[in-house]
């Protein structure tokens, strides 16, 4: 294989006073990337509870081959080791500020690091389980900095208030992994204005009008049961008319042989929304010659994409 042709794992640190340092990460250069005069995409990988950027060294063969079948186009993943179960948030005390630490110093750092974009278009992030979590956390609080987000299987709760939490959506949490992060006793209040749902829904406007892309995904058979939040944020999305892409997979479990097929596809999603979609001739008379019926209705569809059609405008 040409040396231009094939991928290049290269490692990195940084100091920062917001985290316990240094952060260790790995960087996976794309194939031509040093041949590249253009700025290239981003992918802020986060890996899941317990991990570390030794994901990204996992996930390198996978990536090759999604690169090698123009599955996905020129992008830098990234994927920095963090505290084991730290949810990518600000902790309450102020002790840890993986969020502020991403979105700040972090980002700066790889954009001074590397040649990346660096419109939000171009800067997308992605992880599982935990770093689902993390990613959707990022992207809802930060819209005006990330363009897109995967969310794998993310380690959420069905519930948009801590006062409804059951003990079936925290079995594998306990009360010292969360007086940790929210506060002890647990500051309710924090936890809520941090939880992925409640952020949709508060700031629902805000999340539409960046025009955010966004993919949910789970197993049906996942073992944490995430696939209970997983689907009440899709429903939460739905119904503040947040336009986004949701993925229930049939007998799928949390982790096992559906995680990597489910992981390329949510990667070639993130590829796909970088550029905006050719024209299709045949979805271009479909929708022509469904015009002149739209144009006798008062009452537009559920996400206003003909709005400017229907009669009452």
């Amino acid at each position: 294989m040409d040396e231009t042709d094939a991928t290049q794992l290269v490692e990195g640190s940084l100091e920062s006073e917001l985290v316990p340092g240094p952060v260790e990460y790995y960087a996976l250069l794309p194939p031509g990337y040093s041949g590249a005069i253009d700025p290239i995409p981003l992918v802020l990988n986060l890996h899941g509870g317990g991990g570390s950027r030794e994901a990204l060294m996992n996930q390198q063969p996978a990536l090759e081959a999604l690169f090698a079948t123009d599955r996905i186009p020129s992008m830098l993943f990234v994927t920095p080791s963090v505290s084991p179960r730290c949810f990518y948030m600000d902790y309450k005390d102020g002790t840890e500020k993986w969020e502020s630490f991403l979105a700040g110093p972090f980002l700066e750092h790889l954009r001074d690091r590397f040649r990346l974009r660096t419109d939000r278009r171009g800067t997308m992030v992605t992880g599982i389980s935990m770093g689902g979590m993390g990613s959707l956390r990022l992207a809802f609080k930060h819209p005006t900095v990330f363009g897109a987000v995967a969310a794998l299987e993310p380690g959420i709760e069905p519930i948009n208030d801590f006062k409804d939490m059951r003990p079936k959506h925290r079995f594998f949490r306990d009360e010292k992994l969360l007086t940790t992060i929210f506060g002890k006793p647990i500051d309710a209040e924090y936890w809520n204005v941090n939880n992925p749902a409640t952020i949709a829904l508060r700031d629902a406007e805000l999340i539409k009008s960046s025009d955010l892309k966004i993919l949910l995904e789970a197993g049906d058979e996942d073992a944490f049961w995430l696939y209970e939040g997983t689907e009440y944020l899709h429903q939460v999305l739905y119904n503040e008319k947040i336009r986004h892409e949701y993925r229930l997979y049939y007998g799928a479990d949390h982790v096992g042989r559906t995680v990597g097929p489910r992981a390329d596809d949510a990667y070639a999603f993130l590829g796909r929304v970088l550029e905006d979609p050719a024209p299709d001739l045949v979805v271009d008379a479909t929708r022509e010659w469904l015009a002149q019926f739209k144009r006798e209705l008062d009452e537009a569809d559920h996400y206003g994409v003909d709005e400017n059609m229907i009669k009452r405008i």
